[in-house]
């Protein structure tokens, strides 16, 4: 999955939007929320240590319904423009997700790019949930854009 979206906000601005628990749920609602484990209580992207498992972010379906969990960890930062979460969960055998920002005229490109492998071999499987997967990403990129605007949106 590789889409990105035009943001009509100055850099800085998004980067402090995007790497907030509020931020982060806010893209992702309604459809669903994500908590980080009480220890990791205060934590945003720029601060979660690199390279060492958070523990179990919970993910809530309609915010409320747990459904999976994602064993945080970022591996990769570049504060102000980029970051890269390589986790695993309990459905993904493998979860990568990097986003970067980048100034364009009236704004901030904001590029998802996110490759995941399931746990369960299910032909087919991969597919449906990479489709499931873009959709969830682009309504992510919607409320962001929202958020501060109107913008565009591309895959």
């Amino acid at each position: 999955m590789d889409n990105w979206v035009d943001v009509p906000a100055d850099a800085a601005d998004v980067w402090d939007r995007v790497v907030t628990p509020d931020g982060i749920n806010h893209e992702m609602r309604p459809w669903m929320t994500m908590s980080l484990p009480r220890h990791a209580a205060g934590l945003t992207v720029e601060t979660i240590p690199l390279g060492r498992p958070v523990g179990r972010a919970w993910l809530r379906l309609l915010g409320v319904i747990p459904f999976d969990f994602d064993h945080l960890m970022l591996v990769e930062l570049e504060h102000g423009r980029r970051f890269l979460e390589r986790s695993t969960m309990l459905s993904m055998r493998r979860w990568e997700h990097e986003r970067t920002l980048t100034p364009v005229g009236g704004g901030t490109r904001v590029h998802d790019r996110v490759t995941f492998e399931p746990r369960v071999p299910i032909p087919g499987l991969a597919s449906v949930l990479g489709r499931v997967i873009d959709a969830f990403f682009r309504h992510r990129q919607r409320r962001l854009r929202d958020h501060f605007g109107s913008g565009t949106v591309r895959g």
